[in-house]
């Protein structure tokens, strides 16, 4: 699966599970660490932990497992998928953080058509 594709499938699956604000940022021209930022925020800790799941679970059906899993006690969780990287926030962390400033050299990717309506 490319780079692209995982993109587009951990979107999926983050926006069937109700993911809120769900952003992918193309990092690959400021960073060797990947190719793709996915973020987006839970409603509540159980949310979060849930959509967390979800990925993980989605994306193993498809032979596609994690390098890595950060974070699951707290209110941000990384799931590294090696060329994409899943940020799953609660909203207060989201906001503290602030990964879309901190990777503002980055380019959006316009996720609009994998997205469906609320």
């Amino acid at each position: 699966m490319t780079p692209s594709d995982l993109m587009k499938e951990i979107v999926n699956i983050l926006d069937k599970k109700k993911a809120i604000d769900i952003k992918a940022i193309r990092t690959t021209e400021v960073t060797i660490v990947s190719d793709y930022f996915i973020i987006a925020s839970g409603t509540s800790v159980t949310h979060t932990r849930s959509l967390a799941d979800d990925v993980e679970y989605e994306m193993d059906k498809l032979g596609v497992k994690p390098q890595n899993i950060e974070g699951r006690a707290t209110g941000w969780i990384l799931l590294d998928y090696g060329s994409v990287l899943v940020h799953i926030f609660q909203a207060d962390m989201r906001e503290y953080y602030n990964l879309e400033r901190l990777w503002s050299d980055a380019q959006n990717v316009d996720i609009s058509d994998l997205i469906t309506e609320a």
